[in-house]
């Protein structure tokens, strides 16, 4: 039996605890906070409550995979439900298109209120399956940095269908190939900043993104989206997992280049494997300051931030469901700004994420819970109270015009989140969502190892490393990390 200790209650922090714990070993998480999760957690203003962070829950069976692990029924321990409407789109000219969850329905949905035809619309996520295909055995699900991964005749297959997941041309470049209509070129090219991307940059290989939400469904966590995180604090506790808050790590100890344990308050706790769920950035300049840092992949370029407005509003409003984006009219300008600018454009597209329409509790009787949210860029020194007050007009003009009503009235308490902040209690560098971007078509080769090839039994997880962000993939880096240790 191996004495672990995983730095940060993360997503992926907490699911390699209980991997670990799995296999019989003595497991320590420390916290820096005094609450798990990460971003994955959830606050409470006035009398709404508001999960802090991820609001879209794809493919629960990460988690489920980790109560059979434990021996658990997952239905005992978690419950979720399926989402018949994945997502409502508002466009300015008064377009609503419904993202069903349901291929067919989506599909007509689309030709009704778009230009293009149905058999675009499937055709567009055959394609998406494929590259899903080709891809997720190797490059979700296994690491890329060790030869071993590629030694099997099924990765060999995926390696030679490489160009068959389209990593030459923009995401944008491809989707206009499928549609004609701005409109469903835009709902498409979205799926971009599901981890935090430019689609006018990002390889096409990201539109495996709408096969994942569309094949595999989304969902709505009983207790919102924080109740993944209590669920599996819960497990891990039950495994013997210990969790210490409040206990900023100051050092990774490491001796003949090999895991000694860690430093904290000064004080030297030994392990005998360490894994780090801190952002990579941090880990290295932090917590690794003697062994020095891979300046090649700790200068690549962070993907995008957020700006995110908690809004608490006295109102209901019965056109809107959980997901909700209101889409800019210059999708182009909206990332040229971003990207370029390291900006906020004047007309951002918004998404709104409403909890109380699934939980009622999360909000009082008449009222709703706003998760308001528009993509930002990473904070490299803007002056963000200007940018923050700017946006927030915006966004209110946007949403009141869109909506046939005057949002700021019926807004009762107001919390802001933004990269400054997002930096701060999460301690992802520069407030960036996903750790670096993937804005060229080699970004998943380029991402950071799952594993220290200098030290001995040190580890990586979480959005910052492979395979990427978001709740699916930091579980799988949990998974790899599982696999590549004893």
């Amino acid at each position: 039996m191996a004495k672990v200790i995983v730095i940060g209650a993360g997503i992926a922090g907490i699911a390699s605890a209980i991997r670990q714990a799995v296999k019989g070993h003595e497991v320590a998480v420390y916290e820096a906070n005094a609450y798990p999760g990460g971003k994955l957690s959830e606050f409470r203003s006035g009398d709404f409550r508001f999960d802090a962070g991820p609001s879209l829950f794809t493919m629960p069976q990460y988690v489920d995979e980790l109560f059979s692990l434990a021996g658990k029924n997952p239905k005992d321990e978690f419950t979720y439900e399926e989402l018949e409407t994945v997502c409502r789109y508002f466009y300015e000219d008064g377009t609503r298109i419904n993202a069903w969850a349901n291929r067919d329905k989506l599909a007509e949905e689309i030709a009704l209120k778009t230009k293009d035809p149905a058999s675009s619309v499937h055709q567009f996520l055959d394609y998406s399956a494929r590259i899903y295909d080709i891809t997720h055995a190797i490059f979700l699900e296994k690491s890329l940095h060790r030869l071993r991964s590629f030694l099997n005749w099924e990765t060999l297959k995926a390696v030679f269908r490489f160009p068959k997941i389209d990593p030459f041309r923009s995401m944008n470049t491809a989707n206009t190939d499928f549609f004609t209509d701005d409109k469903t070129i835009r709902f498409f090219n979205r799926y971009a900043t599901y981890n935090g991307s430019n689609p006018y940059k990002a390889p096409a290989t990201l539109n495996v993104i709408p096969h994942l939400e569309q094949h595999f469904g989304a969902y709505f966590p009983k207790g919102g989206m924080v109740a993944i995180t209590q669920s599996l604090v819960k497990l891990a506790e039950n495994l013997g997992v210990k969790f210490n808050y409040q206990a900023r790590v100051e050092e990774i100890l490491v001796e003949n280049k090999k895991v000694e344990g860690i430093r904290l308050n000064g004080e030297i706790i030994p392990a005998d494997r360490v894994i780090s769920n801190m952002d990579i950035w941090f880990t290295y300049r932090q917590l690794l300051k003697k062994e020095g840092a891979p300046k090649r992949i700790l200068s690549q370029e962070r993907s995008s931030s957020a700006l995110i407005f908690y809004w608490g509003v006295k109102a209901e409003f019965p056109e809107l469901d959980l997901h909700n984006i209101f889409f800019s009219e210059d999708y182009k300008k909206e990332f040229a700004a971003i990207w370029e600018q390291q900006a906020i454009d004047a007309d951002p597209t918004i998404y709104v994420n409403i909890s109380a329409k699934y939980q009622t509790e999360d909000a009082p009787k008449g009222a709703e819970n706003w998760f308001v949210m528009i993509n930002v860029p990473a904070n490299t020194g803007q002056n963000w109270d200007k940018l923050i007050a700017e946006a927030r007009k915006n966004i209110l003009q946007k949403l009141s015009r869109m909506l046939n009503r005057d949002i700021a009235p019926l807004i009762v308490t107001e919390e802001i989140l933004d990269p400054r902040s997002i930096e701060q209690k999460t301690a992802s560098y520069q407030g960036s969502l996903y750790g670096t971007s993937s804005n060229n078509q080699f970004a998943a080769f380029l991402r950071h190892a799952n594993f220290s090839s200098k030290i001995k039994e040190l580890y990586f997880v979480g959005g910052s490393v492979h395979p990427g962000g978001g709740i699916p993939l930091a579980l799988l880096s949990a998974k790899i990390v599982d696999d590549l240790s004893a």
